[in-house]
This record gives C-alpha cells, structure tokens and sequence, in this order.
C-alpha cells in the first residue's frame, strides 16, 4: 500500500493554508478599484460579509464531516468549492455576482484550515504538533502582512480580477499533491450523518452573524432585523442543543466541552477573538480619525500585530514542549492584557509608537496562546474527534471576533452620540473622518470637535479590550492544567470520549465507508 509522504503533504498544506490566509487580506486592497468597475457601492461591506458568513458557519461542519469521512475528501471538496468561487469571483461582471460569487468561495475557505490543521495532527505526534502548529500559525500571519501588498502591486501592474486568479494555480497544486500523497486506508460501514443537527447549527450561526453584522453596520440592537435575527438564532441554537442530546452521531459532540481544557480552550478563544478584532479593527480607526492619518499608515501600524503572531507562534510550540500548554496560553494571555493596557493610553496621545507597540504585543500574545488552543485541543481527544475539536476552537476565535466587533462598535456608537450632538446632522458621521477629501471640507471647529469625540469614545472601547482580555486570563489560569503534555494528554482523553486517548484501528465514515489512520513515512 502507498504511504503518505509527510514532506510532500506539509508542502501541500502549508500552500493551501496561504491561500485561504492570503484571501482573507488581499481582498480589500483591490476593492476601491472593484467599485470603480463594477459599481455598486451599497454591496461594498457584503463582499466581506458573505465571506464571513459560509465560511464561518462551515467551520464546525467540515471538522465533523472530516471525522465522519476522512480528511483527504474532505480538503479537496473544500479546496475545490475555494477554487471554483475564486475563478467565478475573477470573472464577475456586477457586484450582485461578486458577493454572491464571493459566499461560495467562503463555503470551500470555512474548510481549508480545520481541515489541514487537522491533517497536521494526524501526520505528526504530541511533541511534533507543537513545532509544526506553530509553522502553520507563523504562515497564516506571514501571509497577513503579504497580502495587501501583493493586492496592491496586482491591481497597479496587472488586472484586479487577478487578486482571485492568483488562488487557482497554487490551489490546483496543492490539491494535486494531497491526492497523490495522502493516503488514507478505507472500509465500508454505514453511518448516520446528522442532518438536523446540520441544519439547525448552520441556520442558527446564520441568523446570528446577521444579527452581528448588521449592528456592525450601524443598526441599533432593537431594529426589527437584529432582534428578528438574534431571536431565531436563540431559538435555532437551542433546537440543536436538544439535537444533539438525541443523536447517535451527533455533528458536534457535546461532550467535548466537557474535557477541561477543550472548553476553556473555546471559551479563551471566543474571549481572545473579540479583543483581537477589538484592536485590529480600533487601532486604524484612531490612527485615521484622531491622528488623521492615511489608510496606509493605518495598515503599517496594525502590521506588528500579524509580525508578532507569526514570531511567537513558532516560539509557542517550543514552549509547549518544555513547560506544557498552560505557561504557552497563560505567557500568551498576560501579553494580551499588557497590550490590552497599553491601548488605554492610545486614544488620547499622539504617538503612533504606543499603538504600534500595542498592536505587536497582542500579536505575541495571540502566537503564544491560539497554538496552545490547537494542539491542547488535538491532544485531548482521539483520531476520530480531532477534526471537529480542531474546528471548534478554530471557530470560536471566529464567531467571537463578530461578537467583539458588534459591541465595541455598539460601545463607540452610544459613545460617540452625545458628544456629537451639538453638532449639524450632516456633521456627524464619523466616516468623514477617514476619507482624507471629505475631510478637508470640513470647518476647523467641527472637525476637532468630532476628533475629540473620537478618542472620547475610543476610550470606552479599548476599556472594553481590556476587560475581555482579563475575563480570558481568568478563563486560561482557572482551565488550564499544569504539567506536561505527555502527563496531559491521558487525562486529558480520559474526561473525553472512551477512545480518545487511542488512535483506533478503524474509524466510521460517512453512509458507506471507513477510514483509518494515516499511514506515513
């Protein structure tokens, strides 16, 4: 039989996880001149939207779907929606195609990174995941700070329809190496897949990003849309909670989150995404509203942030290794607080240095922290759960920075409000403050009276940054155990499933198949 080539396939799935990295970055550079195109400028934020909404509520079902069917069908059906939307996104002729175009391509992202991290746990052991999940960490960042610049030179020099083209032939590559050199052994057996979990979990997480988004827009909390949407996500979630008590083979084991460090890991990483987004999201906002900066200047002083990430991702895993999970996420943690901290003085000072450091500071602490959630995570359960345990902390970070961003902008908003009041209608967007042209026609008066209300606000919001980021030390130094990885891990599975703490000798898939663990070389 062949044997999988670890080599090849960590080639493979380095490629495919720059890629969806890269997308998530070298979008926005190229939307200005998308708009100059295509029109349609009220589609502008549903480009984004789109993508965030399927390829967030996709998360959890390809971790499942990997465990139930294997990992190899699994990237390449995910790898190929990602691709087949990219090429549909680069041929758009109208903004309506684009985001529609732009919703499939997340349907096929959503998977791309549970699956290769869980690729990665397979291929390697304990010691082993805590050096190459945090490689992998460190290439997600690295292409964080790439691509606007790769955006920005394909856009000037060549076409922006190129920004979604430049996926097909590194995804095609990285499809053809999985398909040649990841072998997974496969027996038949039926099983029964989860439809109503499925369908509740994914209409739930649905009507709840809308509700998030929509406040992130602007709209109040009690607008018939938000409300209409929040209520059915309750109802929905609550529907596949019961579900999922019922099930044989539930699409997210509930018991998971049982095993200590599984649900402080998801709750940290819920916590620990809403602060991040609180910073990468705020920070350009003060640079460009309060200190009247350009857009890049903005990017350059959020770029530290994904610099320390990628820095301290590969620190992470040595770390882990020496000490345990718990001085990685606890180091990580009281990197994000001190940075956390450093961000109060920002809003009224005029050094770009403070929130530059800031910004780097929490990129270390999320490098050191989100690793350890991975592999703690991976370690704890077996082969045949580790795909949705590593979708489900991949997840959290997820919905939990659409959480942050929905009510620090809400916490902006109120604040802002008063302060504005005295002001004419017309003078009280705050947007006028970031497009340098509208700007200038502003009177001097008014535009530092909307300065200052600015950094007023900015105030309450890094308050808020600060006081999730403590909630999540609490949360990591309270969940997480002491010890070493090797003295973890069997306690760690003994609280999860019965198997976990084995790789099994055949794991069911799917209506008709089964897959077992890979073999290597």
């Amino acid at each position: 039989m062949r044997q999988t080539n670890r080599r090849v396939v960590v080639a493979a799935v380095m490629l495919g996880t720059f890629l969806a990295a890269l997308d998530t970055s070298i979008v926005g550079t190229a939307m200005p001149t998308v708009i100059g195109q295509l029109g349609g400028m009220s589609l502008y934020s549903w480009v984004f939207s789109a993508y965030l909404l399927t390829s967030t509520t996709t998360v959890p079902l390809y971790g499942r779907l990997a465990d139930l069917y294997g990992r190899k069908p699994l990237f390449m059906a995910a790898a190929g929606l990602f691709l087949l939307g990219s090429m549909l996104c680069g041929a758009a002729q109208s903004m309506p195609q684009l985001v529609a175009f732009r919703a499939l391509q997340g349907f096929g992202a959503g998977g791309i990174i549970p699956v290769t991290l869980t690729i990665v746990g397979d291929l390697f052991n304990v010691e082993e995941r805590a050096r190459m999940q945090g490689l992998f960490s460190a290439v997600w960042g690295s292409s964080a700070v790439a691509g606007p610049t790769i955006g920005g030179f394909i856009v000037d020099y060549v076409d922006w329809r190129w920004v979604f083209y430049i996926n097909l032939p590194f995804g095609i590559a990285s499809m053809t190496l999985f398909w040649f050199f990841l072998n997974e052994r496969v027996e038949r057996k039926r099983h029964a897949v989860d439809y109503a979990g499925t369908v509740t979990l994914t209409l739930g997480i649905t009507a709840l990003l809308i509700a998030l988004l929509e406040v992130g827009e602007g709209r109040a909390w009690s607008d018939p849309l938000v409300a209409g949407s929040l209520a059915l996500a309750v109802i929905l979630l609550a529907l596949f909670v019961r579900t999922e008590q019922r099930a044989a083979e539930p699409i997210l084991p509930l018991h998971l989150f049982r095993t200590r460090v599984i649900g402080a890991a998801f709750l940290a990483g819920i916590l620990v995404g809403g602060a991040m987004f609180g910073v990468t999201s705020y920070l350009p906002l003060y640079v460009q509203g309060v200190l009247l900066g350009t857009a890049v200047t903005a990017g350059m002083v959020v770029a530290p942030n994904s610099i320390g990430w990628s820095l301290a991702s590969i620190l992470s895993g040595r770390i882990i290794l020496r000490f345990g999970y718990r001085t990685a996420v606890v180091a990580g943690l009281t990197a994000i607080v001190l940075a956390s901290i450093v961000v109060q003085f920002v809003p009224h000072g005029d050094s770009l240095w403070l929130a530059v450091a800031a910004a780097g500071t929490f990129g270390i602490g999320m490098g050191l922290s989100a690793t350890a959630f991975i592999i703690a995570a991976q370690n704890a359960v077996g082969w045949a759960e580790r795909g949705i345990a590593t979708a489900s902390i991949t997840f959290s970070r997820t919905i939990g920075g659409a959480i942050g961003v929905a009510a620090l902008g809400t916490v902006l908003s109120a604040s802002m409000a008063p302060r504005l009041a005295g002001l004419p209608e017309s003078a009280r967007d705050v947007n006028a403050l970031l497009d340098p042209a509208v700007r200038s026609t502003l009177q001097p008066a008014v535009l530092e009276t909307m300065r200052t209300a600015l950094a007023d606000a900015l105030v309450f919001v890094y308050l808020g940054v600060l006081i999730i980021a403590i909630v999540a030390f609490l949360v990591v130094l309270v969940g997480f155990p002491r010890g070493s990885i090797k003295d973890l891990q069997a306690a760690e599975a003994g609280e999860s499933a019965p198997d976990a703490s084995e790789e099994p000798a055949a794991l069911s898939v799917g209506s008709s198949e089964e897959v077992q663990p890979t073999e290597v070389r």
